[in-house]
């Protein structure tokens, strides 16, 4: 108890001394400048200019709460894609579980999901957005004016509906007058790496004809090298030995004949672009064309296995190699037309795919489903799978221009998105092991290809909305400002299981053939629509002193659960399926009251801003599993609250030395009892959500050291606290409390107005962490001489030091 007032006490101290973390909607007779105006606005700490409420207003005046990370910080803090962001915004927890996936993003604590060393590739509680196209892409932070994290729904001033918040890429625009190169490199070297990592990119922008055409194009590699290493991997699965021992892995002369060790599997290969090619007709029309493209490419998991079998902490003691590939496309035009003094027309039209190819070490939930497999001395399995996904959305928005004490934003959003899953799953050598198909002896004997299981599920859902604000300004110090929304989707999904191996499996799918008999495909589908809205009022007391209030309601869109739907009844044998009630899921939606304070004194050299709030959670949407076969699906099962307080702020000590930080505080729980929430198992009022920190923060200092004309020694030292997280619902059912950690992080660079260079590093005392949990410890278990590594545990990328450079022409 001490040691956590005492955590909270110098954070909240640090924090109260300094602060430039912003907030706001629509103000009605702040500049009334498009969001463009940003594009050419200088980027420095004493204006940052900010276009989340459609308009472009300086940070110190905005009355929401929201974040803004310029390109410089971005830059010193190697903050290269979302995985970094959390550390430095107040309110954002983001669980980095390495490159399989973009992290675990939870806004405010509203989350009720397990944690899981898999990482997300999308998120439905948030939405991220590059300018003005919604992403469900992970694209490296590359060429970025700033980054801007909006707290609280935003579905009345933006497309997608948001449930607890927004975060938006603000890319640098193409320029039409001046050419520019920029050249960037990073060598580095990783505590428990054998290789050295490296990063390279480049920025180019080409004026092609003067005001009126311009093409900026940026693109990198990043190869940053594992840490993890998976030392009981099988020479030869079907034959090779999982515990050449029988009941472990036996002497080295077995486990040499049995099992490999492959190095640093969790490495990270990037490869990334994005190109913008801007048509000018004057002032007043503009357009914007963009393709991006990335790849990315690893090997395994960043986890360990809690010590099975003698692993260590950064050893996976999985029997496959699990590699990752994914690949994403998109394609983006946007339109930008001042209509007169009336009002600026943007519309954004953007599709985007993506395709992870992926195979996983699939024994453990085979063995786990206790079907007798573990009789097979050399049973193992794994499983390919690939996925597709699709989205096209259109927003056409209005935002007024004619000035006077009201104003207003009004607009349309489309999207579509579609999912196409398939997976499969192979047992290796279980056929010529076992020709009559014990020990499983439902099992056939025609499947030479050891196809043991698989299925395909496709989901498609249309959300369509129409959402606006309007502010109104009685006198200059005072705005106040209404939203409204309304929502319709429809989701629909249809998918099919086949077991290959058994009796009907074979009738229905004979060997060599791979398909799904009409008669083990199902469909299913769910609709729904709403309103949300919001009110916001400010009152600006003087230059550098104002204060607001908000109420907003938002909502996470339902869907269906990317599982085969049940045959009924049930076929006998093995079924992997969603039962009636397992297949659709609700919308979940949050109320969020909140009241802020931003002020500045001593002519812009402290700024401090405060925020307080509490968000009401309905209907939330909680993983779980199906009856049959345990698959993950989502149930709408519980109400929660989260609440808190956040803190950030700069303090400019001298001309040369600056302070910021951050802190925040959240208290997120259930408020009602939750029958059988916790796999199964009942979950209580009070008991704390997991996934997110109650305490966080952050203390940067930065000292500017001139030793020529144009040239300056810049050294940066920032130190983080990640407060204890929870991995499960009130830490019952196996659940636990992963404890907290502090980081540091250092930058000496030498920098001119052409070039910088100079050394880093990142967790600078090594500070090895558990971040998540995957499964929990009741599965750390031996089934008949058989130790499962279903449980694992992500952990934090050690010590990396390097040398980093930078050049512009």
């Amino acid at each position: 108890m001490i040691a956590s007032f005492r955590v909270k006490t110098a954070l909240l101290c640090a924090s109260m001394m300094t602060t430039a973390i912003a907030s706001a909607p629509a103000i009605a007779q702040v500049q009334l400048a498009s969001a463009d105006a940003a594009d050419d606005a200088t980027m420095d700490s004493d204006a940052i200019i900010v276009t989340a409420t459609r308009r472009a207003v300086s940070l110190a005046d905005v009355p929401i709460n929201i974040a803004a990370i310029g390109a410089e910080q971005l830059r010193e803090q190697r903050i290269d894609d979302i995985r970094s962001l959390g550390s430095f915004t107040p309110g954002v927890t983001i669980i980095d579980s390495g490159p399989r996936g973009a992290g675990n993003i939870v806004l405010r604590g509203i989350s009720a999901d397990d944690t899981s060393t898999g990482g997300a590739n999308t998120d439905s509680a948030l939405a991220i957005y590059l300018g003005e196209i919604p992403l469900y892409l992970d694209f490296k932070l590359l060429d970025m004016q700033r980054v801007e994290v909006l707290l609280g729904p935003q579905g009345t001033l933006y497309g997608l509906g948001t449930l607890a918040g927004a975060i938006r890429y603000i890319p640098n625009r193409p320029d039409t007058e001046n050419w520019s190169v920029d050249l960037h490199s990073r060598v580095s070297a990783r505590a428990e790496s054998k290789d050295l990592g490296f990063v390279g990119d480049f920025t180019l922008n080409v004026p092609i004809i003067k005001d009126h055409v311009a093409f900026r194009t940026t693109s990198g590699y990043y190869y940053e090298p594992g840490f993890i290493d998976y030392p009981f991997v099988l020479q030869n699965p079907g034959t090779s030995l999982p515990q050449p021992g029988g009941t472990n892995l036996g002497t080295a002369a077995q486990q040499g004949s049995n099992l490999r060790r492959e190095r640093d599997v969790n490495y990270e290969r990037t490869y990334t672009t994005r190109n913008q090619l801007l048509l000018q007709a004057n002032d007043d029309i503009k357009a914007y064309l963009t393709y991006a493209f990335q790849q990315t490419e690893t090997g395994g998991r960043q986890a360990n296995g809690a010590g099975v079998l003698g692993s260590g902490k950064y050893e996976g003691p999985w029997r496959y190699l699990e590699p990752q590939k994914r690949k994403a496309h998109l394609f983006a035009g946007e339109l930008d037309i001042n209509l007169g003094d009336i009002a600026q027309l943007v519309t954004a039209t953007a599709y985007t795919k993506q395709d992870i190819d992926a195979i996983g070490d699939n024994t453990d939930l085979l063995l786990d489903l206790d079907y007798d497999y573990e009789q097979f001395p050399a049973f193992s399995s794994y499983a390919p799978s690939h996925s597709e996904y699709k989205q096209f959305n259109q927003e056409v928005r209005f935002v007024s221009t004619h000035g006077g004490p009201f104003s207003w934003v009004v607009g349309g959003f489309y999207n579509k998105f579609e999912v196409d899953n398939n997976r499969q799953e192979y047992v290796p050598g279980y056929y010529a092991a076992f020709p009559t198909g014990k020990p499983n002896p439902s099992f056939s004997r025609t499947r030479p290809d050891d196809l043991e299981y698989m299925s395909f599920v496709q989901t498609k859902t249309v959300e369509k909305a129409l959402f606006g604000e309007v502010t109104f300004k009685p006198i200059d110090a005072w705005q106040i400002t209404g939203g409204l929304r309304y929502y319709d989707y429809t989701a629909e999904a249809t998918g099919g299981t086949e077991i290959p191996m058994t009796g009907g499996g074979v009738r229905r799918t004979p060997y060599p053939l791979v398909r799904f008999d009409p008669s083990r495909i199902r469909s299913g589908s769910t609709s729904s629509d709403g309103f949300v809205y919001k009110f916001n009022t400010s009152y600006k007391f003087r230059d550098g002193l104002l204060a607001y209030a908000t109420y907003s309601t938002g909502y996470r869109i339902g869907g269906v659960n990317r599982v085969p739907p049940c045959i009924i009844p049930l076929p006998a044998g093995q079924n992997v399926c969603a039962l009636p009630n397992e297949l659709v899921f609700g919308p979940d939606k949050t109320r969020n009251k909140e009241i802020g304070l931003r002020a500045s004194f001593f002519d812009n050299r402290l700024t401090v801003n405060l925020a307080g709030f509490i968000v009401d959670w309905s209907d939330v949407q909680v993983g779980s599993q199906t009856a049959n076969g345990a698959v993950g699906i989502t149930i709408n099962a519980a109400e929660a609250k989260s609440q808190g307080i956040e803190f950030s702020g700069t303090a400019k000590l001298t001309d040369r030395l600056t302070l910021s930080a951050t802190y925040a505080y959240l208290d997120a729980k259930l408020t009602a009892d939750a029958p059988g929430l916790v796999t199964g198992l009942d979950a209580s009022k009070g008991d704390r959500l997991p996934g997110s920190m109650k305490n966080s923060g952050s203390l940067i200092a930065n000292y500017v050291q001139p030793v020529t004309e144009d040239g300056d020694v810049v050294l940066n030292w920032a130190v983080t606290y990640q407060g204890d997280v929870l991995t499960r619902v009130g830490e019952r059912n196996f659940g636990e409390t992963l404890p907290d950690y502090w980081l540091n992080r250092a930058t000496v660079f030498y920098r001119t107005s052409q070039f910088e260079f100079g050394v880093f590093a990142n967790n600078i005392f090594n500070v090895y962490a558990v971040t998540s949990i995957g499964q929990d410890y009741s599965k750390q278990t031996v089934n008949d001489g058989q130790y499962l590594r279903f449980y694992s545990q992500g952990v934090l990328t050690p010590r990396t030091v390097g040398f980093e450079g930078r050049i512009k022409f």
